[in-house]
């Protein structure tokens, strides 16, 4: 019996190496079949795609070359893959060249694809497009004109920058607004200062960065060296459109000393990057109240959500625009280039930005706060003087009392019409109420 069963045993062992070897086999084979079926379901695909340009350059209408028709289909393929992959042609890659080694006329809006619509980013402080009233959101439906529904981004800003002193049309969108509004443009030379640097009291400073260029962490430091007896700070980031990784990077490291700030994640293992703080010179006391509308975008989102996701700061205003994957440019010939999105960014929670954007701590929409009126309370020896300065506004003579103000020193006036901003100096308050307990 006991034989019996140890033949049992021994069959039954024979037999699961030979299901095994089988089953092996039979999985080799099934990945074979499936690298065959691919290899030709890849070359059908190149076949079909040879037969359809051999096709157009036979009988369409007008007269067109395969290599337009190929330029055209990459065109077409790179814009739907995203709103911020394309095919640039020679034109298109002299003007990137351009617009990142040298001057250019422009607008000075950042836009974007947002639900299909060509949207205002943010227009950058002091240009053009800032002067003529254009706001963060605006759908632009016209470029003079143009109408910008299936037009891809580098299209739009292809024909929005030209020569300077010379003049554009935008059609936009507007919400609150029952129609389209035609803006008129004058194109200039686009110069950006970065980093405004203002007081507000005596122990409160304002830094509000517009765009993260090269400059950015260097004025930064040189504000907060030139204001030693900072208690708080506020960073505003509204409106601003992003720039610089390595700018964005080293802001957040100015005030967080260890673990990750942003990570990016792709298909290319080499791609997939982790960006860690620093401990050197870093400040991980001051409290910090940041500054986000939906004009917040790619570098200032990072910034922003990376001192949320660290707990080194409190997040004030509104949701942002949401752009956070990482493009690349690469050279496909002498003359022409591929900008392809080849990661996401992940803030250090492991959130994406993309589409997402970064939800704020205390939400606050753009407004004016009203002051109550106050009425007239005037101690006698005071008396005189404002009866003197009520004649002069009878007479018509102006008061010079305000032609030099001073531009670093942010007044209370300027708070009150400013909502989110009214309402970061009071959480700022709060915490430093609270450092100092």
């Amino acid at each position: 019996m006991i034989i019996k069963n140890k033949k049992a045993i021994l069959l039954g062992f024979i037999s699961t190496i030979t299901a095994s070897v089988i089953l092996t086999t039979s999985s080799a084979q099934a990945k074979s079949y499936e690298t065959q079926n691919s290899q030709t379901s890849k070359l059908e695909a190149y076949l079909k795609f040879t037969r359809i340009v051999q096709i157009i350059e036979d009988q369409y209408v007008d007269d067109i070359n395969a290599s337009d028709i190929i330029n055209k289909a990459l065109k077409g393929l790179l814009s739907n893959l995203d709103a911020h992959s394309s095919f640039m042609d020679a034109k298109e890659t002299k003007e990137l060249q351009v617009q990142t080694h040298g001057e250019f006329g422009g607008l000075g809006i950042t836009v974007g694809m947002k639900d299909g619509a060509l949207t205002v980013i943010a227009p950058l402080e002091g240009t053009p497009a800032d002067k003529a009233g254009i706001k963060a959101g605006d759908i632009i439906l016209k470029i003079n004109d143009q109408a910008t529904i299936g037009m891809t981004i580098d299209k739009a800003v292809s024909i929005m920058r030209g020569k300077p002193k010379t003049e554009i049309n935008l059609t936009i969108v507007r919400k609150g607004e029952s129609h389209p509004l035609k803006i008129k443009i004058i194109r200039d030379i686009i110069e950006i200062q970065s980093v405004y640097a203002k007081t507000i009291g005596d122990d409160i400073l304002y830094l509000r960065i517009t765009s993260f260029d090269q400059k950015v962490v260097q004025s930064m430091k040189k504000a907060l060296k030139k204001h030693p007896k900072t208690k708080g700070i506020i960073i505003d980031l509204r409106n601003n459109p992003g720039g610089l990784l390595n700018q964005a990077i080293g802001t957040v490291d100015m005030f967080v000393n260890s673990g990750a700030i942003v990570s990016q994640k792709g298909k290319i293992p080499e791609e997939n990057l982790v960006y860690n703080a620093t401990s050197a010179h870093t400040d991980t006391t001051t409290p910090i109240v940041v500054l986000v509308n939906g004009g917040s975008a790619s570098a200032s989102e990072i910034v922003s959500g990376a001192l949320q996701d660290h707990k080194r700061a409190i997040i004030v205003g509104e949701k942002t625009f949401g752009k956070g994957s990482v493009q690349v440019v690469m050279p496909v010939s002498q003359d022409e280039a591929l900008r392809l999105t080849i990661a996401r960014y992940y803030l250090p929670s492991g959130r994406t930005i993309q589409a997402v954007g970064v939800t704020p701590d205390v939400e606050v929409s753009y407004g004016e706060i009203k002051k109550a009126e106050e009425g007239i309370s005037i101690k006698e020896k005071d008396l005189r003087k404002h009866l003197e300065s009520e004649l002069q506004k009878v007479d018509g003579k102006k008061s010079h009392k305000n032609e030099h103000k001073d531009k670093t020193i942010i007044t209370e006036e300027q708070i009150y019409k400013d909502s989110q901003l009214k309402s970061g100096i009071d959480i700022l308050k709060a915490l430093m109420i609270t450092k100092n307990k």
